[in-house]
Protein backbone atom coordinates (compact mmCIF):
# COMPACT_ATOMS: atom_id res chain seq x y z
CA UNK A 1 0.00 0.00 0.00
CA UNK A 2 2.74 2.45 0.93
CA UNK A 3 4.91 1.79 -2.22
CA UNK A 4 1.89 2.46 -4.45
CA UNK A 5 1.17 5.73 -2.70
CA UNK A 6 4.80 6.81 -3.06
CA UNK A 7 4.73 5.90 -6.75
CA UNK A 8 1.52 7.92 -7.38
CA UNK A 9 2.97 10.91 -5.52
CA UNK A 10 6.12 10.79 -7.65
CA UNK A 11 3.99 10.69 -10.86
CA UNK A 12 2.03 13.77 -9.79
CA UNK A 13 5.26 15.70 -9.12
CA UNK A 14 6.59 14.81 -12.57
CA UNK A 15 3.36 15.94 -14.27
CA UNK A 16 3.37 19.21 -12.35
CA UNK A 17 7.01 19.92 -13.28
CA UNK A 18 6.29 19.25 -16.98
CA UNK A 19 3.26 21.56 -16.98
CA UNK A 20 5.19 24.39 -15.41
CA UNK A 21 7.91 23.92 -17.95
CA UNK A 22 5.47 24.00 -20.90
CA UNK A 23 3.72 27.20 -19.83
CA UNK A 24 6.90 29.09 -19.01
CA UNK A 25 6.57 29.18 -15.28
CA UNK A 26 9.64 28.93 -13.15
CA UNK A 27 10.18 25.82 -11.11
CA UNK A 28 9.22 26.09 -7.49
CA UNK A 29 11.78 27.64 -5.21
CA UNK A 30 13.36 24.71 -3.54
CA UNK A 31 16.79 24.18 -1.97
CA UNK A 32 19.05 22.70 -4.62
CA UNK A 33 22.80 22.15 -4.88
CA UNK A 34 24.52 24.08 -7.65
CA UNK A 35 27.88 22.93 -9.12
CA UNK A 36 29.91 25.05 -11.51
CA UNK A 37 32.54 23.09 -13.41
CA UNK A 38 35.78 24.99 -13.71
CA UNK A 39 38.67 23.75 -15.80
CA UNK A 40 41.86 23.77 -13.70
CA UNK A 41 45.02 24.86 -15.48
CA UNK A 42 47.36 21.97 -16.23
CA UNK A 43 50.62 22.30 -14.23
CA UNK A 44 53.63 22.45 -16.53
CA UNK A 45 56.35 20.06 -15.25
CA UNK A 46 59.29 22.03 -13.93
CA UNK A 47 62.70 21.23 -15.41
CA UNK A 48 65.03 19.47 -13.00
CA UNK A 49 68.25 21.32 -12.22
CA UNK A 50 71.21 20.67 -9.94
CA UNK A 51 70.72 24.05 -8.29
CA UNK A 52 67.50 22.79 -6.68
CA UNK A 53 69.51 20.16 -4.78
CA UNK A 54 72.72 22.04 -4.07
CA UNK A 55 71.32 25.50 -3.50
CA UNK A 56 73.97 28.11 -2.72
CA UNK A 57 76.74 25.66 -1.81
CA UNK A 58 77.79 22.04 -1.62
CA UNK A 59 76.89 19.92 1.37
CA UNK A 60 80.13 18.39 2.59
CA UNK A 61 80.38 15.41 4.92
CA UNK A 62 81.62 17.39 7.89
CA UNK A 63 80.76 16.82 11.54
CA UNK A 64 77.87 18.91 12.77
CA UNK A 65 78.91 18.93 16.41
CA UNK A 66 82.22 19.16 18.20
CA UNK A 67 83.54 16.02 19.82
CA UNK A 68 83.42 16.22 23.59
CA UNK A 69 86.54 15.92 25.75
CA UNK A 70 85.33 12.61 27.15
CA UNK A 71 85.01 11.12 23.67
CA UNK A 72 88.42 12.51 22.68
CA UNK A 73 90.06 10.88 25.68
CA UNK A 74 88.22 7.61 25.05
CA UNK A 75 89.43 7.53 21.43
CA UNK A 76 92.97 8.37 22.52
CA UNK A 77 93.38 6.09 25.53
CA UNK A 78 90.50 3.60 25.19
CA UNK A 79 88.55 2.15 28.08
CA UNK A 80 89.74 -0.40 30.64
CA UNK A 81 86.79 -2.71 29.93
CA UNK A 82 87.45 -3.01 26.18
CA UNK A 83 90.70 -1.61 24.75
CA UNK A 84 93.15 0.01 27.15
CA UNK A 85 95.65 2.16 25.25
CA UNK A 86 97.37 3.86 28.14
CA UNK A 87 101.14 4.33 28.07
CA UNK A 88 102.63 1.21 29.63
CA UNK A 89 106.36 0.92 30.44
CA UNK A 90 108.21 -1.51 28.18
CA UNK A 91 109.93 -4.51 29.74
CA UNK A 92 111.59 -5.85 26.58
CA UNK A 93 114.53 -3.40 26.41
CA UNK A 94 118.02 -4.86 26.12
CA UNK A 95 121.56 -3.48 25.74
CA UNK A 96 123.38 -3.96 22.41
CA UNK A 97 126.50 -6.11 22.85
CA UNK A 98 128.34 -4.21 20.10
CA UNK A 99 127.81 -0.53 20.86
CA UNK A 100 126.11 -0.50 24.29
CA UNK A 101 122.96 1.38 23.22
CA UNK A 102 119.49 0.27 24.30
CA UNK A 103 117.01 -1.23 21.86
CA UNK A 104 113.95 -3.46 21.89
CA UNK A 105 114.25 -7.22 21.81
CA UNK A 106 113.81 -8.87 18.41
CA UNK A 107 114.74 -5.57 16.70
CA UNK A 108 117.95 -4.25 15.20
CA UNK A 109 120.01 -1.80 17.22
CA UNK A 110 119.25 1.62 15.78
CA UNK A 111 122.77 2.95 16.43
CA UNK A 112 124.49 0.00 14.70
CA UNK A 113 122.04 0.13 11.81
CA UNK A 114 122.71 3.87 11.29
CA UNK A 115 126.49 3.30 11.19
CA UNK A 116 126.17 0.42 8.70
CA UNK A 117 123.77 2.43 6.55
CA UNK A 118 126.16 5.39 6.42
CA UNK A 119 129.13 3.16 5.49
CA UNK A 120 127.08 1.40 2.82
CA UNK A 121 126.05 4.73 1.27
CA UNK A 122 129.73 5.77 1.09
CA UNK A 123 130.61 2.49 -0.68
CA UNK A 124 127.71 2.97 -3.10
CA UNK A 125 128.92 6.53 -3.81
CA UNK A 126 132.42 5.26 -4.65
CA UNK A 127 130.97 2.54 -6.92
CA UNK A 128 128.80 5.10 -8.70
CA UNK A 129 131.75 7.48 -9.08
CA UNK A 130 134.12 4.88 -10.54
CA UNK A 131 131.80 2.52 -12.42
CA UNK A 132 128.99 4.93 -13.29
CA UNK A 133 125.30 4.15 -13.14
CA UNK A 134 125.43 1.25 -15.58
CA UNK A 135 124.29 -2.10 -14.23
CA UNK A 136 127.11 -3.99 -12.50
CA UNK A 137 127.25 -7.51 -13.89
CA UNK A 138 130.36 -8.69 -12.01
CA UNK A 139 131.33 -8.76 -8.35
CA UNK A 140 132.91 -5.69 -6.73
CA UNK A 141 135.79 -5.97 -4.21
CA UNK A 142 136.07 -3.11 -1.68
CA UNK A 143 139.55 -2.33 -0.36
CA UNK A 144 140.17 0.16 2.43
CA UNK A 145 143.34 2.19 3.03
CA UNK A 146 146.33 -0.02 3.86
CA UNK A 147 144.75 -3.23 2.59
CA UNK A 148 146.19 -5.38 -0.18
CA UNK A 149 144.60 -7.88 -2.48
CA UNK A 150 144.38 -11.34 -0.93
CA UNK A 151 146.31 -14.17 -2.55
CA UNK A 152 143.80 -15.84 -4.83
CA UNK A 153 144.17 -17.66 -8.16
CA UNK A 154 143.65 -15.73 -11.38
CA UNK A 155 140.30 -17.38 -11.96
CA UNK A 156 139.03 -15.73 -8.74
CA UNK A 157 139.79 -12.19 -10.02
CA UNK A 158 138.41 -12.77 -13.49
CA UNK A 159 135.74 -10.13 -14.23
CA UNK A 160 135.82 -8.61 -10.71
CA UNK A 161 136.15 -4.86 -10.15
CA UNK A 162 138.11 -3.24 -7.33
CA UNK A 163 136.92 -0.15 -5.41
CA UNK A 164 139.39 1.61 -3.09
CA UNK A 165 138.11 3.57 -0.10
CA UNK A 166 140.25 6.52 1.09
CA UNK A 167 139.95 5.70 4.79
CA UNK A 168 140.73 2.86 7.14
CA UNK A 169 138.29 0.02 7.59
CA UNK A 170 136.06 0.47 10.66
CA UNK A 171 136.62 -2.13 13.39
CA UNK A 172 133.03 -3.31 13.33
CA UNK A 173 133.00 -3.67 9.49
CA UNK A 174 134.29 -7.20 8.99
CA UNK A 175 135.93 -8.32 5.75
CA UNK A 176 133.67 -11.36 5.65
CA UNK A 177 130.56 -9.22 5.17
CA UNK A 178 131.26 -8.74 1.47
CA UNK A 179 132.71 -12.17 0.75
CA UNK A 180 130.65 -15.05 -0.57
CA UNK A 181 130.43 -18.32 1.28
CA UNK A 182 133.05 -20.96 0.54
CA UNK A 183 130.70 -23.86 1.16
CA UNK A 184 129.78 -25.73 -2.00
CA UNK A 185 126.05 -26.34 -2.63
CA UNK A 186 124.85 -29.85 -1.95
CA UNK A 187 124.10 -32.14 -4.91
CA UNK A 188 122.11 -34.75 -3.01
CA UNK A 189 118.38 -35.03 -3.62
CA UNK A 190 117.55 -36.79 -0.35
CA UNK A 191 116.07 -34.53 2.31
CA UNK A 192 116.38 -35.48 5.95
CA UNK A 193 114.21 -33.94 8.68
CA UNK A 194 117.34 -32.48 10.34
CA UNK A 195 118.44 -30.71 7.13
CA UNK A 196 115.20 -28.87 6.46
CA UNK A 197 116.27 -25.54 7.96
Amino acid sequence: MIPRFTHVLQLMKNVERNLFHMFGYHPPKELALAYVHEKKPVAIPKKFSLKDIVGDGFLLAVPKFRRTIEKKLKRKFGTPEYVWKMLVPKNDIKVCQTCGHHHEKRRLCENCYTKIKKETEEIQGQIKEKLGINPIEHDVVVLYKGETLPDQPKEFWKGKRIIEMKKERPQWFSKNLLEKTTQQPSKSTDVKPTDLA
